[in-house]
């Protein structure tokens, strides 16, 4: 076995001399051929055998020079009393890795553990994993352990020509946090059970072990209650989950060692819950469901003894759904405007001496907190512990409440100097289109903090959210992953081991299709929503328009001149683009490599297939136009997107010029500079809500 460290330094060795080679050697590669498929340099990392593909990188790791040939199938031995759901997660592992089939003879797979893990325990994750040429075998104090390890497996094999193996590779192998979330908002959208279950198979494949659902908001109840019906056939009209169903994917996120935590809003983001019941409200505004985004400041009334008797049954219902002994109840965006309005709700502040610091005026972040401590009891008799939004936290909030943090790292530092444990999400909320690194770079516990190790302890760990105004069951998938394995990376690998981003893509691409295999939607369902918008013509120029944009980021979009309800149907160019553009990341890796100045890259031959690379991308965006105009004027709906195309080809009729000028050597005129920027600053406006990802990078080209 060599030391890891080792060898990737002679795997960065072979790649930079694989890339000489590409882009210096004469007639090597056509241009037509490097217009197939310009960005050589990110493919070679991709196709690297030698580079690993696991993600999220393993604690240790160490390789051999042997391999495992997978054409003779591995057995499965287990323990006689192996847990059954373990049983079935070996042989998917093993299906999936070398296909269907029952070997009579062949080498091991070979599993041992000590116990069952229970993942509402927060149980022990660690295993180990070592692949021989005379097989596999995996240790795992607890059974969650070895689920970890057959996610990893699975992610080993290595195809060269015709040949599929394992490589020789010794993994020790343990989580950084025990906290690792994925939220889910079913409520604004309803997520239906069959996408709710193939999230907890890529949630499984890249070690995510917590399932925040989010089942109700202003714009619907979720979950059905026998005790209280009108919530899910008034307030749920439009997809709600029967209690069977819940429990069937309490069941199927366990057998994968998932845990569900559910999210009740209270006591704000009220709409559905006093649509269905007027008696909670704490005024007669709302009529009907909400059909409205956005922060409607609506809550239920605090002040009322029936609040609590309803609340008390209902809680208490819901929480023998789930099993988990954390239970979210919100606390988020509740501004008071509700409760001040009402004169009511202010006598009683006043009665009860809820008053800011001036002795004067009510304080609804007190009346918030009498809330929580009167819901508190209940959620304890049931044996669930509170978690809730950052708005919850109070001086006098018991301290075993959990406090998610969607504010950041202050939130985060309040909490824990307070006492009570923290979840962070700051940083990591997908919905927003930020590029996966940004979330791979944002750490609950980056280096140099201030928090003292007790404090450290009580950081438990993350959750990547998924708001779901802007999407819906069919392309939520595209809106999670692949960036979401990103935030499982930061959350389970050591710190150390997650600092090169470039390698985090690379490995990303692969997990990708992983996730494809597994079932997950998010690389299929954007080609047929451009298809469709394209016909009766080839959708190929609606593509390459697609491909290089994003939709606006944070949430903007609520802001772009077009107003979305609840029924909105998301079939818009926009819906389709990527949340983070890869050909646009690959063009600036190549601009990156151009203008960088020294090295063996940036000189001779090589630079000019490097600007010979440039050069025919520009050249096929600058062509699209006239293929993309007949699509765009027969279809209305992608008429408000012939800017962005128009602009597109602006840019790199722009960019052309630029590689001309770089090829002669020649600084940019003033009047040139002066007329790029313009153009450079034009093409930065959205439209449709969707903007061009490549102005970034093309303003470092042109050196604006």
């Amino acid at each position: 076995m060599t030391d890891f460290t080792q060898r990737f330094a002679k795997v960065n060795a072979a790649v930079r001399k694989g890339l000489q080679s590409i882009f210096s050697a004469p007639r090597r590669l056509s241009p037509a051929r490097l217009g197939g498929n310009f960005f050589l340099l990110c493919l070679l990392f991709s196709c690297s055998a030698k580079a690993h593909n696991l993600l999220p990188a393993p604690t240790e790791m160490s390789w051999g020079k042997g391999r495992l040939n997978l054409k003779t199938q591995l057995r499965l031995e287990l323990p006689a009393t192996a847990d059954s759901n373990l049983r079935k997660a070996a042989e998917q592992a093993l299906t999936f890795i070398q296909g269907p089939g029952k070997p009579v003879s062949g080498p091991l797979l070979q599993i041992r553990y000590g116990r069952v893990g229970l993942p509402e325990k927060l149980d022990e994750e660690r295993y180990s994993l070592r692949v021989t040429p005379m097989g596999v075998s995996i240790d795992a104090p607890t059974s969650l352990g070895v689920l970890r390890a057959l996610a990893t497996l699975r992610q080993l094999p290595v195809t060269e020509k015709k040949l599929r193996y394992l490589p020789e590779v010794d993994i020790r192998d343990q989580p950084r946090f025990a906290w690792r979330g994925l939220l889910m908002d079913a409520a604004r959208h309803f997520m239906p059970l069959p996408v709710i279950k193939r999230n907890l198979d890529g949630m499984a494949a890249v070690k995510l072990n917590v399932l925040h659902w989010h089942l109700c908001d202003d714009q619907g109840w979720r979950v059905e209650s026998r005790l209280f019906p009108r919530l899910h056939t008034v307030a749920g009209a439009n997809g709600y989950y029967t209690q069977a169903e819940v429990r069937e994917v309490v069941r199927y996120a366990a057998a994968r060692g998932i845990r569900v935590v559910p999210e009740f809003d209270l006591p704000g983001h009220a709409g559905a819950l006093v649509t269905a019941y007027p008696r909670l409200a704490s005024n007669d505004s709302v009529k009907t469901l909400p059909v409205r985004w956005g922060v409607l400041n609506i809550a239920i009334d605090p002040t009322r003894e029936s609040t609590y008797t309803m609340l008390d049954s209902l809680l208490t219902e819901m929480s023998g759904l789930f099993p988990d002994p954390y239970f979210h109840v919100g606390g988020d965006e509740n501004d008071g405007r509700q409760w001040r309005r009402n004169p009511r709700i202010v006598s009683f502040m006043r009665e009860h001496r809820m008053f800011k610091a001036d002795s004067q005026t009510v304080d609804k972040h007190r009346l918030q907190t009498y809330f929580n401590r009167r819901i508190l009891p209940t959620l304890q008799r049931n044996g669930k512990i509170m978690v809730g939004w950052d708005e919850i936290l109070g001086a006098d909030l018991p301290k075993e409440v959990v406090i998610q943090s969607w504010s950041g790292k202050k939130g985060v530092t309040q909490a824990v100097q307070l006492g009570h444990p923290t979840i962070l999400s700051n940083g990591y909320y997908i919905d927003l289109n930020f590029p996966a690194a940004t979330h791979y770079t944002n750490d609950p516990l980056p280096a140099g903090t201030t928090l003292t190790p007790e404090q450290q302890r009580l950081v438990l760990g993350g959750e990547a959210t998924m708001w779901a105004e802007f999407a819906d069951s069919v392309m939520v998938d595209s809106r999670i992953w692949p960036r979401a394995a990103a935030v499982a990376e930061r959350l389970w690998s050591a710190q150390a081991a997650t600092q090169d981003v470039p390698d985090m893509y690379r490995r990303l691409n692969v997990v990708s299709v992983e996730l494809d295999r597994l079932g997950l939607r998010h690389r299929r369902v954007p080609p047929l929503l451009l298809q469709q918008m394209a016909v009766p013509f080839d959708a190929a120029p609606l593509r390459t328009l697609a491909e290089v944009l994003e939709p606006v980021k944070e949430y903007k979009r609520h802001f772009q001149g077009f107003k979305y309800t609840t029924e909105t149907p998301l079939n818009r160019l926009v819906d389709a683009a990527p949340a983070e553009s890869e050909v646009a990341r690959r063009f600036a890796m190549l601009v990156d490599s151009v203008v960088a100045g020294g090295g063996p890259l940036q000189t001779g031959a090589g630079r000019q297939r490097q600007l010979m690379s440039l050069r025919t991308q520009l050249l096929l965006w600058q062509a699209n136009e006239t293929s993309l105009t007949p699509i765009l004027a027969l279809n209305p709906a992608l008429g408000e997107y012939a800017p962005l195309s128009s602009r597109l080809t602006a840019v790199s009729k722009l960019l052309l010029e630029r590689l001309v000028q770089l090829e002669k050597g020649q600084t940019a005129p003033a009047r040139w500079v002066a007329g790029a920027k313009a153009t450079l600053d034009d093409a930065q406006k959205p439209a449709g809500q969707a903007e061009l990802a490549i102005v970034k990078a093309a303003r470092k080209l042109a050196g604006i």
